[in-house]
């Protein structure tokens, strides 16, 4: 029996290749589970714990696969010990011999009070070998649940294997370890209470210790997220020369920056928000035609993310800044985006080219000689927008990658194709969000104090990120 300040242990167990170590790592969110594709990858039992707050709330254990499971079987028919002892008494008679390596290793956590989450890859067909480790660990007594690891779309033998994990089995789940989501996760937590009465408390606490993280989590990811846009959005680029015919290349080389400097920051908390969410080891892939891929300054960027035509506009007019566009300088030998529209060249004779501004620029002498420009603050409110479109798509991604996944991202949710439709979340947003971006998007550019604005932008982002979260729960 489980005590409720007792922290509960699921041994998961199972055939050779089966999936076990994929649930481990995705149940646990520990990417430094060993997954492989051939048999035989866990050869003894890893105790991965989930720690929240520096307080451990529930372990697995990742086992070997069984081996021998119809030898086994037949010495568990053939016991006539106390029912109690049984686990113990089969360890201790074959731990020495080879052939039992494996059954030996994968009992001893049951043996010591394990709970039993027994994997299968459902897209095969139910063998005599399972019938038998089914049986056996129905004979220990443990609280169990069966698995089902539907690696592929494969669902011909579904139905089979519930019905024979009826027979053995206190609850049956499917769970994708490879595509399952935060959603999933929990379902599949609450359904472990259901397997023994006496595991409800503890788990009703490692249930709530997970939902109050997560709440964690996005609050963070929330602050993260209005921290880059203060930084990109006040973010300021200067460059120097010494002779007015340094001017084209002088602009160049500030664009290149600015557009090298802002990349960073985003980059930089995009990474920020991936370790909140515990991917530390392996290189998160984000879907081959996500927006979120494309430069920033794309023209097909802006083109798919941020407000419409017709919402920027009354947005720039009300904020006092620049409806935006497509700037093109390439008759001066630069082509720099969307982004890049440098006016008002004081001192060097050079007029706004293309189009309304997008950030500010200005041209200085200098008291020795010589020029200096300096680009920005970025006068255009979509540049807001899109990089909230561009944080919430690549939070879609990351919520919704499971840690037991290795490889590329296919098929991973989220907006991630793109053609002339808008696809990002801000424009669907109501004219009070859109206010509250406005109100911010002022004070930054403006240099004003904006406490209290960034505080509602903060609260309007997490606000986006829960809702994210559960359109893809109910997705699912």
């Amino acid at each position: 029996m489980t005590q409720p300040h007792q922290i509960p242990v699921f041994a998961i167990v199972g055939h050779p290749n089966e999936g076990k170590s994929s649930v481990v790592s995705t149940l646990s969110e520990d990417d430094s589970v060993p997954i492989a594709p051939t048999p035989g990858t866990t050869v003894v039992c890893r105790t991965y714990p989930v720690t929240i707050d520096g307080e451990e709330i529930i372990r697995f254990v990742d086992t070997p696969g069984f081996q021998s499971p119809k030898r086994a079987l037949n010495w568990f028919k053939r016991y006539a010990g106390p029912e109690q002892h049984q686990v113990q008494a089969f360890i201790a008679e074959h731990e020495n011999i080879p052939e039992f390596k494996d059954e030996c290793e994968l009992l001893t956590p049951i043996a010591r009070g394990a709970g039993i989450i027994y994997v299968v890859d459902g897209s095969r067909p139910v063998r005599n070998d399972d019938r038998a480790e089914m049986e056996i660990l129905r004979m220990t007594g443990r609280p169990r649940m069966a698995v089902i690891n539907a690696k592929t779309a494969e669902d011909t033998w579904l139905d089979p294997w519930k019905n024979e994990f009826r027979k053995h089995f206190n609850m049956v789940r499917v769970f994708n370890a490879h595509h399952a989501t935060y959603g999933e996760r929990i379902d599949l937590l609450t359904s472990l209470k259901s397997i023994d009465q006496d595991w409800e408390p503890a788990l009703e606490r490692v249930i709530a210790a997970f939902r109050q993280d997560w709440d964690r989590r996005n609050t963070r990811t929330a602050q993260l997220i209005a921290e880059m846009l203060e930084s990109c959005l006040g973010y300021t680029a200067v460059e120097t020369y010494s002779r007015e015919s340094e001017v084209l290349s002088a602009k160049k080389r500030l664009v290149d920056r600015y557009r090298k400097d802002i990349g960073e920051l985003e980059k930089k908390a995009h990474q920020q928000i991936k370790k909140r969410f515990k991917h530390n080891i392996f290189d998160y892939e984000l879907p081959p035609r996500s927006i979120v891929k494309e430069d920033l300054f794309d023209k097909r960027t802006w083109q798919v993310l941020g407000l419409t035509s017709k919402q920027l506009a009354l947005a720039s007019a009300i904020a006092g800044g620049v409806a935006g566009g497509v700037i093109d300088a390439a008759h001066a030998g630069l082509s720099f985006g969307v982004f890049t529209a440098i006016g008002g060249l004081v001192g060097a004779g050079a007029a706004l080219l293309g189009g309304a501004r997008m950030a500010r620029t200005r041209v200085v002498g200098l008291k020795l000689g010589g020029f200096q420009i300096q680009i920005g603050p970025n006068e255009n409110i979509q540049f807001l927008y899109v990089l909230l479109d561009r944080a919430f798509i690549y939070y879609s991604h990351i919520i919704n990658w499971a840690h037991g996944r290795r490889g590329l991202a296919e098929n991973n949710p989220g907006p991630s194709g793109y053609g002339s439709e808008k696809i990002g979340y801000t424009t669907h947003w109501d004219e009070n969000s859109k206010k509250i971006c406005r109100r911010f998007f002022q004070k930054v550019r403006n240099q004003e104090d904006y406490g209290e604005e960034k505080k509602q932008m903060t609260g309007l982002i997490k606000k986006t990120l829960e809702e994210i979260s559960e359109s893809r729960i109910k997705q699912t």
